[in-house]
């Protein structure tokens, strides 16, 4: 009973170990190939179960998503000699697994270290077509498109890879260049300030002029309303004076002669020299 139980276990784990030998899974997100002694004899599985021959045989497995290779951001010349600082990436996935495993060996590092070199030699060809304006933003989407189609051509031969996509992130200028574009762009700016600064001065000038004017014809005519006021006023009360010395000359002429008494000692410093038979006493007289 005993090596019964054993002879069981024994063919159980025989079992487990010849089928994890014999199958293989290859899933949705990937593409495989199998080998016999490193020489391909099946070049594109599809994802399922399947058999393989214990130790005859080997099966690589790739990813068959779309991968992203990020490229280092790199110095190109733009048809006018301006160097710019491209930053890019580029989408691709497998398309021929036999060729794909033939040039790389399998080793996405190698995939995208030769994709990276033909996409760079491509961006320094195209941005050297172009000038700085078409480069940012004239023709940046045909520029992709035309690198892409070439990229793609050339990644299926080679690599057996098709290009989905290749964009450029960024555009910037090297330092030393956005100083110099900085320096230019701050003197324009400096100097259109210099010119809307000598505009408002003149038109500060006229408006300050037309200001004076105004207020120099506004004050005379308001001068010249108080004086035709004053005259005004000046002309009822002399016909007041007049009207009140006509009904009663003698009290007028007591009255005139106290107001002048009045102007005449308000000041406690003042000293007047008189005849005491002049006129000026001629009330106190008529009083004693």
């Amino acid at each position: 009973m005993r090596n019964l139980s054993f002879a069981i276990i024994f063919i159980v784990l025989a079992g487990i170990l010849i089928a994890s030998q014999t199958l293989y899974v290859v899933k949705e997100t990937e593409r495989a190939v199998v080998l016999k002694f490193g020489e391909i004899v099946q070049d594109d599985v599809q994802p399922g179960l399947h058999f393989k021959l214990p130790i005859m045989n080997e099966v690589k497995k790739f990813d068959a998503r779309i991968l992203t290779m990020d490229s280092r951001p790199q110095r190109y010349l733009t048809l006018e000699k301006k160097a710019v600082i491209v930053d890019s990436y580029v989408k691709w996935k497998i398309a021929d697994v036999s060729r794909f495993y033939q040039s790389t060996s399998g080793d996405e590092f190698v995939a995208n270290r030769v994709l990276s070199s033909r996409v760079d030699t491509g961006l320094r060809n195209q941005f050297g077509e172009r000038t700085m304006h078409e480069v940012v933003s004239g023709e940046r989407e045909e520029l992709m498109t035309e690198l892409r189609d070439r990229i793609d051509t050339v990644a299926k031969n080679e690599l057996g890879i098709t290009i989905v996509d290749i964009r450029v992130k960024r555009i910037d200028l090297p330092p030393d260049v956005s100083e110099s574009v900085y320096q230019r762009m701050r003197t324009e700016r400096e100097r259109e300030a210099r010119e809307h600064r000598s505009k408002g001065l003149e038109l500060a000038e006229g408006i300050r002029a037309d200001a004076d004017r105004q207020r120099v014809v506004l004050e005379a005519e308001a001068q010249r309303d108080a004086e035709m006021i004053r005259g005004d006023g000046d002309a009822q009360a002399a016909a007041v004076y007049a009207e009140v010395y006509q009904q009663d000359p003698e009290f007028f002429d007591f009255y005139r002669s106290l107001q002048a008494y009045r102007e005449s000692f308000s000041g406690n410093g003042d000293m007047f020299v008189l005849d005491p038979e002049g006129e000026f006493f001629k009330y106190f007289k008529q009083t004693n």
